[in-house]
Parts: C-alpha cells; structure tokens; sequence
C-alpha cells in the first residue's frame, strides 16, 4: 500500500476513534499532497519520493514552530506541534542513524572522488539520492562539510604567505 493510501486509511481510522488531533494532522497531510498535485495539473500524480519529501516539508515546519513557540513560552501549542510532528513521522521511511549516514557519505566522497569544498555539493546531492528521505539535507550537509573541509592544520598552511 503506498503512503497516500496509508494516509486515507489512517484519516478514516481517526474519524472512527474521533481522535481530532491525528485527524488534523492527517488532513494537513492529505492537504499539503493535493495542493502539490494540483500546482502544475489537475491529474499529476505523485510518486512515493514526492510525498516523502512533502512528509519531511511538513515534519519540519511543525518542529520550528514548536521550537518558536518553546521560545515564547507558549508549551500547549508547542505540545500541540510536536504531537502532530511525530504523527506526520509516522508515514516517513526509517531514518538512517549518524554511524550509517556517515558510510554512505564516505563511500560517496571516494567514488566522486571529492577532495575540496568545491566538490561538496556535488556530494550532497548524490547522497540525497542515495539515501531518498531517510535523512535530513541539514544532517547530510553538516557530515559532509566535516569529511570535504581541509583538516586545521590544511587551513593553517594555505594561509601562509608562500616564500617563492
């Protein structure tokens, strides 16, 4: 069963057990895929890495308003965005841990043979493909910029005035 079809069954479910807040999450799911489809044509349909991407738009929009809402003191409705987040997480494939993460990125640079910063997006882009929504783009970049960066001691000895 594809995640749009999990989704119908999971609001049809919510209606049933009259759980408002899974019901409203799943609504703004089921929303943010309609407006999607129908942003070019009428009768687009997605694919499964389309709607993974709209889940992990949605996830993240809920977790910085809760963060916005922490800031203010306002923790009812940052509760509020947290549950819906972890519900909307519910329809994301398995995240891959920092230690799997960092292979891929590893075996990624060695095959790109990446060596500068240059060559960082390149990289970021290629494991973006690789692991297809199972990681946060903020993740990727953040590991990728420790392996493609010059080590300290790299960036010490570009910086001295070469003595030709």
């Amino acid at each position: 069963m594809n995640i749009e079809n999990q989704i119908n069954e999971s609001i049809k479910d919510s209606m049933k057990k009259k759980d408002s807040l899974r019901l409203e999450s799943l609504r703004s799911i089921k929303s943010a895929i309609l407006l999607e489809k129908t942003k070019f044509s009428s009768d687009k349909t997605l694919d499964e890495n389309e709607i993974i991407k709209i889940l992990q738009r949605l996830v993240k929009q809920r977790n910085d308003s809760a963060k916005i809402y922490n800031e203010q003191n306002r923790e009812d409705l940052a509760n509020i965005e947290v549950a819906q987040s972890k519900i909307i997480s519910e329809f994301l494939p398995e995240q891959l841990n920092e230690t799997e993460l960092t292979e891929i990125i590893n075996t990624t640079i060695t095959e790109l043979n990446a060596s500068s910063m240059k060559d960082m997006g390149t990289v970021i882009s290629e494991v973006n493909n690789k692991v297809s929504g199972r990681a946060e783009g903020r993740i990727i970049a953040e590991i990728c910029l420790l392996y493609t960066s010059p080590s300290p001691r790299d960036r010490q000895k570009s910086r001295m005035p070469s003595s030709a």
